[in-house]
């Protein structure tokens, strides 16, 4: 089996329309961290980088002053990741070390994730690095009150990234922040338009990070409210947060896991967790979208002493109670077997 540490890592930049993902991909272009990375878009008519343009490959691919290959994607994701990797193999492209794949405004970030988690060839020289997404605090409101892939692309993320709050009223960007923590809780949020770029924040996955909590925007601007529209079309959309107390039978929670989303994975927008496993002195990372889950991440050491596996679910419409006394009741059921045997 391939080294995780021989896959190219391939960033996911998702977010609503206009809500600023081109403006934070050339940002990131310009930091060395990226010095080589291949870009994915789907039409460079979408993506402002004339400016940075140094030369054509080809009618779909261009080399830019920092090194970087940008590529259009005419056909599907599988067919571009692949032409990327035989193009490197041949020596027709500069060699690069990461992916960014930039998705249209009104892309479910699911069966991309998907191409990348279950494709034979792009399994074996590709790694799922993270999902970053924007959130545009003007529009924020009217993006995900009206639109379910608005919703989506919030759920999918390890990275929230706020734009535009310097445009915002006040108190609106609490009160984004404070609904996105609520969607999605184990995301951590920037604010693009009020901290410096850390290009090693947004795009290396951080277990130990602690996740962002409703009282850090609330504090900010109290009494600001939810954005008007905001929560009365988002309140299907709930995340939990689960505290085992005792190691986790990894068989009976694989196949709990399996069958929730077998059932309901069409609503089931976010799993993410670390888990105390029996028989492993280390945790274990968890991450799913839907009906895609990762592969698990062994991690080399637990990030704080608390070793309890912790689990956050972001469903919609699903009682939340139920799920709990769910997987308690499997993994009680598993312990009562594996007792008699």
């Amino acid at each position: 089996m391939t080294s995780s540490n021989n896959l190219t890592p391939v960033n996911v930049l998702t977010g609503f329309l206009g809500s600023g993902k081109t403006t934070l991909l050339q940002r990131l272009l310009r930091s060395p961290r990226l010095a080589r990375t291949a870009v994915l878009i789907n039409e460079f008519g979408e993506i402002g980088l004339d400016h940075l343009l140094v030369q054509h490959v080809d009618e779909s691919v261009v080399l830019l002053q920092s090194g970087c290959i940008c590529c259009s994607i005419r056909d599907d994701l599988k067919t571009a990741l692949r032409g990327l990797l035989s193009r490197r193999e041949r020596g027709e492209i500069p060699a690069f070390d990461r992916i960014v794949i930039e998705t249209t405004g009104l892309a479910d970030p699911g069966p991309i994730l998907y191409t990348l988690l279950s494709e034979p060839v792009i399994r074996h020289h590709f790694q799922l690095g993270n999902v970053i997404t924007t959130v545009d605090v003007v529009n924020a409101g009217l993006h995900l009150s009206r639109n379910p892939e608005g919703v989506k692309q919030v759920a999918a993320a390890d990275r929230l990234v706020l734009t535009k709050s310097d445009l915002a009223e006040a108190g609106q960007t609490a009160a984004v922040g404070e609904e996105l923590a609520r969607l999605n809780p184990s995301a951590r949020i920037w604010d693009a338009a009020q901290e410096p770029l850390d290009a090693d924040f947004l795009l290396d996955v951080m277990p130990s990070a602690p996740p962002p909590s409703e009282a850090r925007y609330r504090s900010q601007n109290e009494g600001a409210g939810v954005p008007k529209g905001l929560r009365p079309h988002t309140e299907s959309v709930a995340s939990m947060s689960l505290i085992l107390d005792r190691p986790m039978d990894w068989t009976a929670f694989g196949i709990w896991l399996s069958l929730l989303l077998n059932r309901h994975g069409d609503d089931v927008l976010r799993v993410k967790g670390i888990l105390c496993v029996e028989g492993s002195d280390t945790p274990v990372l968890i991450n799913g979208v839907q009906h895609i889950v990762h592969a698990p991440q062994h991690l080399a050491r637990w990030p704080t002493d608390d070793h309890r596996s912790r689990i956050v679910f972001i469903t919609r419409g699903i009682d939340q109670g139920q799920l709990r006394r769910s997987l308690e009741a499997f993994c009680r059921l598993r312990a009562a077997e594996l007792a008699v045997a």
